[in-house]
């Protein structure tokens, strides 16, 4: 199967479109014939050595851990799913190798949901991992209906579905982004922040008591405690990049930290597949690269900058 991959770490021109063995159908595995892998920050720091000391690495590393197709064929212990089925996943793993760049991926069963009906594959595959990812955060921080959220990064692919799934539930959400992204932020319902601007000054003028929770999608921790003074008693902070370093103040304050790390749960993504079918999320993709221009998609990923998200197509299913 055609696949990208890598033989080393590096830059993006060690990504090479090669031929490469199709996966292993284990009993509870659903193999996927890929339309689209959607890309995420993890990816160009799986390509540049920088996650090793969280997972085993074997080369070639087949990138990525997006995918959305359609069902090739089952393990024999697999229920839920048949051959033919539209189907999207976070398909990460406990080794880095076998990825979602790739004609076909194979995924447990577990990490597996309904693709959207009303969006084609390409959009399915930039759902998986970020709107996980932005759901599992605001589950972790309790936020809930009335509160006011302050979110760093807005824009981006987590930060939009935050934004999204936050206003649904009728809480005011602040997001930090840069200035051209403000039209966008407003349309998803959130309040914008200039990211260059004094952020600070800019919440306590929209949120004068201060706010109850900060989620940190793209700033990091001096983000976090440069905004500790928007930030009520008792109120939390919660990270998917490092734990939050609130230092003694905010400690004193009661302020709460977490650091999330999405998980793949197929029974959540198909929850949000459904809000999409319902009209209560949209899917942003802010540009697409055909598989052969996987190097090109990272070079984009890293510069930033984009609205929602990225996608490599693989296949026109």
């Amino acid at each position: 199967m055609r696949a990208a991959a890598i033989s080393e770490f590096g830059g993006p021109e060690v990504i090479n479109v090669t031929d490469l063995p199709e996966p292993l159908i284990g009993p509870d595995i659903v193999l996927i014939r890929t339309a689209a892998a959607g890309l995420n920050p993890a990816d160009y720091k799986i390509r540049q050595g920088r996650m090793t000391e969280r997972y085993p690495h074997h080369f070639p590393i087949i990138l990525g851990w997006d995918v959305a197709g359609v069902v090739e064929a089952v393990g024999p212990a697999v229920t839920d799913f048949k051959p033919g089925d539209r189907v999207c996943a976070y398909a990460r793993k406990f080794c880095v190798e076998h990825g979602t760049y790739a004609e076909y991926v194979g995924v447990v069963e577990e990490s597996v949901a309904p693709a959207p009906e009303s969006v084609d594959l390409a959009h399915a595959a930039a759902l998986p991992l970020a709107s996980l990812t932005a759901l599992q955060t605001i589950s972790a921080l309790e936020v809930v209906s009335g509160e006011t959220v302050l979110i760093h990064g807005g824009s981006g692919g987590v930060g939009s579905y935050a934004v999204q799934l936050l206003a649904e539930m009728g809480v005011t959400v602040l997001a930090t982004a840069g200035e051209q992204n403000s039209g966008f932020l407003e349309a998803l319902g959130a309040v914008p922040i200039d990211r260059r601007g004094d952020v600070v000054r800019q919440v306590q003028a929209v949120a004068p008591g201060g706010v109850d929770a900060v989620l940190d999608l793209a700033g990091g921790p001096e983000a976090v405690k440069a905004t500790l003074p928007v930030m009520k008693d008792g109120s939390r902070a919660g990270s998917i990049l490092l734990p939050p370093d609130l230092g003694d103040d905010g400690a004193a304050r009661g302020i709460k930290g977490r650091y999330v790390f999405v998980r793949p749960y197929g029974g959540q993504l198909a929850d949000l597949s459904a809000r999409v079918d319902a009209g209560a999320l949209t899917i942003h993709v802010h540009d697409s690269f055909p598989l052969e221009k996987a190097a090109d998609a990272h070079r984009a990923l890293e510069e930033g900058g984009h609205r929602g998200k990225l996608v490599l197509t693989v296949a026109d299913i």
